[in-house]
């Protein structure tokens, strides 16, 4: 769902287009940012109300709608990584701090009114613990000097369970991808740097075993999600299955699901180099 990776042109009224993952049209005009609206958008308008309440400084504020019937967002400098991402984002650096920013943002959701929000891009799921934001990645991600700042591009969110959206983080962020894509590391390279994030991110005990199933569930979400909108007519959709991403996606959930025991027994066992006698 990722709208910006760079900057592209002037066009009319001083407005930038923001080149991205090709799904909105999305332009800077000044120091904010014009997306298209949806349904779903008064529900995401009140979250990023509520995040600024909180204190949460990594995530745009919102502004209304412009006399163009498109919502108004902060513009949020920085760098927003293009397809392969830079080296910085696959460093253990990254990897812990965006982990870290992705439980800030969730603890900041806590308290968000529900009965404020009724129409989300994503059906809530159970149980509701926080706000999901639906699409963390790094396309999704605002880097300033190779770290992570904030995130962008709230159309997906919707409530639901913090497991839903860590495991589709760690899957974006380890990467938890098919060894034969680029990009993706060997099998024990993912279980050590996955055991990273879900520490890092301070992942209860009783939702680590679940998490490699539940990254497999999202990919398969993601993927129904494809096809049902391509069929209901969304070019960009079937754009993205023309080029075989449901495809990729379908062998990164099967790669997960392989390695399933391995991801879980590192997400449960001792940190490396800790003897289990001495916790």
């Amino acid at each position: 769902m990722s709208d910006v990776s760079g900057v592209s042109g002037v066009s009319g009224h001083g407005e930038v287009p923001l080149i991205g993952g090709g799904v909105n049209h999305v332009v800077r005009a000044g120091a904010t940012v014009r997306r298209p609206t949806g349904p779903w958008t008064p529900a995401v308008h009140a979250l990023l109300g509520h995040l600024a309440a909180r204190g949460f400084t990594g995530a745009p504020a919102g502004h209304g709608i412009d006399n163009r019937g498109r919502e108004v967002l902060d513009f949020v400098p920085g760098e927003v990584p293009g397809d392969p991402p830079p080296s910085y984002v696959r460093t253990d650096e990254t990897l812990g701090a965006v982990a870290r920013l992705l439980r800030a943002y969730h603890d900041a959701t806590e308290g968000f009114p529900l009965a404020a929000a009724t129409t989300w891009y994503f059906p809530p799921r159970d149980p509701a613990e926080v706000i999901c934001h639906g699409d963390v990645a790094p396309y999704n991600c605002v880097f300033r000097d190779g770290r992570p700042v904030a995130l962008i591009d709230f159309d997906t969110a919707h409530p639901g369970p913090r497991l839903w959206d860590v495991a589709y983080a760690a899957y974006r962020f380890v990467p938890l991808s098919d060894p034969r894509h680029e990009g993706a590391g060997p099998v024990g390279e993912q279980a050590r740097r996955l055991r990273l994030f879900a520490d890092a991110y301070g992942l209860a005990a009783h939702d680590r075993p679940a998490l490699p199933a539940t990254a497999a569930d999202r990919l398969e979400h993601l993927v129904r999600h494809m096809h049902e909108r391509a069929a209901a007519g969304d070019r960009a959709f079937a754009g993205h299955i023309a080029r075989g991403d449901d495809v990729l996606y379908g062998v990164d959930r099967e790669h997960v699901l392989r390695h399933r025991a391995r991801f879980a027994e590192a997400l449960t066992g001792s940190p490396p180099g800790i003897d289990e006698r001495e916790e």
